[in-house]
């Protein structure tokens, strides 16, 4: 139950950080009329989303890495 539990919230940390990126934090949307349509509101924006890509994919190593419950059958055997 508690490596279910922090992989969701990885999962969520992830694609959070990835919509918050994406839709507040990159390039405005519009037709691009001047140059501010094509750099990001805040510089390290693209770190942010692939941070959040990256969170995503290592929920999948913790929930494999970490240890279930003790004394539970995992249906192998």
């Amino acid at each position: 139950m508690k490596r279910r539990v922090i992989t969701l919230l990885m999962v969520a940390a992830g694609f959070g950080l990835q919509a918050i990126a994406y839709l507040f934090l990159a390039a405005p949307l519009g037709i691009p009329s001047a140059v501010r349509f094509s750099n990001p509101r805040v510089p390290f924006a693209p770190a942010l989303f692939i941070l959040g890509v990256i969170l995503v994919f290592l929920a999948g190593v913790v929930y494999e890495l970490m240890p279930d419950r003790a004394g539970r059958s995992t249906g192998e055997g």
